[in-house]
């Protein structure tokens, strides 16, 4: 690829995956936040906000993996209209789309809400503390309402950004941050007029956050004159045949998400039975990756949206490129943090623990080591995510589901426990474990990739028709 035909399509592929990567970092600045809000009340409540918060963004992202597609089908709905000059369309393929996912994703935040109260109510019986299980019980009951609100704005999120219009995202994302905050102080509290809600007050600021932020995000759509007339929040009458198109791409989209949790939180779990100091050096170094990965994140949506423009228009040597640009964007973004981790591993580290707290430093010695291991993974981490978000242009999202399955549970958590316990390698080996099983995915993910391009650009025989897509 020449220079020049790299950094051009470098340029169009930051435009979607910058504010994409700023709203992802913005959003774990919430979560950040609820936590110390949630330690500023004591251990106890610590402890049951941090259970139920689990509990609600393993729902909501299961409910966003859901509607993640949309923003493809928007995308190559928009590039066909495009392509065609369609003025008989006039955006009629995109309103069904947009009708279809709020639908789908008021389905998902019902349900989901139903059963985060449900989970609430049977914490005790799988051993958790009853203190912890009653106190996560009302933090769930404050934090459920939150979740249609949150579905709903994900839906007309992914139009936003299958129209390459994700301007307003980051602003509203970066506004939702202070205002949680401040409803975060005021509910546990009682400041301003607000009710004193303790704990509560930290599930009712989030849902409160969710609902403000779909509204905002409502309002700036409906002032965009190209984006306002294609949104229609009228459900009734939703397509059916488009709905099970999302659903058919949504539900292995929402087990791939599902499945990644599982696996890092299954690999904590192990880092747990090293010690106390192995858990700790582990839970920094696991915040590190997960910090970087919405760098990932950007990049695999925009490239996944890039990719599903380009083919509907036809244009399959394009979306080829896109997947050497992501990667080498990554690459290069990826070898500064790198670098900031072998250069100034205290400094990095300094957030998580404290070299003058004696219970940190024997953490703070495994975490430096691991760092080391990290310095690769995020690679193979940033590399598996694009690998996805590509197959997802292309609507192959059962593959990556496939494959996920493979490198995760089949290669990196045997790997894992291999290195962990029998090589006795303790928490290094449980990394490397993690580093063996993301570049085995990232590997099957971007050769099927490859293949299914391949088999896209071969003629088809004389006899045989054009398939529709």
């Amino acid at each position: 690829m020449a220079l020049s035909t790299l950094i051009r399509d470098g340029r169009a592929l930051a435009t979607l995956a910058v504010p994409l990567a700023l709203t992802q970092l913005a959003q774990v600045a919430l979560t950040t936040t609820d936590t110390v809000m949630m330690g500023l009340l004591g251990t106890a409540d610590l402890a049951a906000g941090g259970l139920a918060i689990v509990i609600f963004n393993q729902l909501r992202t299961m409910g966003v993996g859901l509607v993640t597609s949309v923003g493809n089908q928007i995308a190559a709905a928009a590039a066909r209209a495009e392509k065609d000059d369609a003025t008989t369309d006039d955006g009629a393929e995109v309103r069904r789309i947009v009708r279809a996912s709020l639908l789908l994703a008021t389905l998902a935040g019902v349900v989901g809400a139903v059963a985060m109260v449900a989970i609430g109510q049977g914490l005790s019986w799988v051993g958790q503390d009853a203190e912890v299980a009653d106190r996560a019980q009302t933090m769930l009951w404050a934090l459920a309402p939150g979740l249609l609100p949150c579905l709903w704005f994900q839906a007309i999120r992914q139009f936003t950004v299958g129209m390459r219009r994700p301007q307003a995202l980051l602003r509203i994302t970066l506004a939702s941050v202070a205002v949680n905050a401040a409803l975060n102080w005021g509910l546990i509290h009682g400041t301003w007029g607000l009710p004193e809600l303790g704990l509560p007050g930290v599930g009712a600021a989030t849902s409160l956050v969710h609902l403000l932020s779909c509204l905002a995000l409502l309002a700036a759509t409906r002032r965009d004159p190209l984006l306002a007339p294609l949104l229609t929040l009228r459900l009734r009458g939703a397509d059916r045949a488009t709905v099970r198109t999302l659903v058919g791409l949504g539900v292995p989209i929402a087990a791939t998400y599902g499945s990644e949790a599982g696996f890092f939180s299954v690999t904590t779990l192990m880092a747990g039975s090293f010690g106390s100091a192995a858990l700790a050096a582990h839970t920094a170094i696991n915040q590190l990756v997960y910090i970087v990965f919405q760098i990932a994140v950007g990049l695999s949506h925009a490239a996944s949206i890039n990719v599903s423009r380009e083919l509907a228009l036809g244009r399959v040597a394009a979306a080829r490129r896109l997947k050497n640009t992501a990667l080498a964007c990554a690459a290069a973004v990826l070898s500064v943090v790198a670098v900031g981790y072998l250069a100034l591993p205290d400094l990095v580290l300094r957030p998580f623990l404290d070299p003058g707290v004696a219970g940190d430093r024997q953490a703070l010695s495994i975490a430096r080591d691991l760092l080391l291991v990290i310095a690769v993974l995020q690679f193979f981490d940033c590399a598996q995510n694009i690998g996805v978000g590509l197959l997802r242009g292309l609507d192959d999202t059962k593959s990556g589901f496939r494959i996920t399955l493979v490198g995760y549970w089949c290669v990196g958590l045997p790997a894992a426990a291999l290195l962990g316990y029998a090589a006795g390698a303790d928490t290094m080996g449980i990394w490397l474990g993690l580093l063996i099983g993301l570049a085995t995915t990232a590997v099957l993910l971007l050769v099927r990739y490859h293949r299914a391009l391949a088999l896209r650009e071969q003629p088809l025989p004389p006899d045989r028709p054009a398939e529709v897509t």
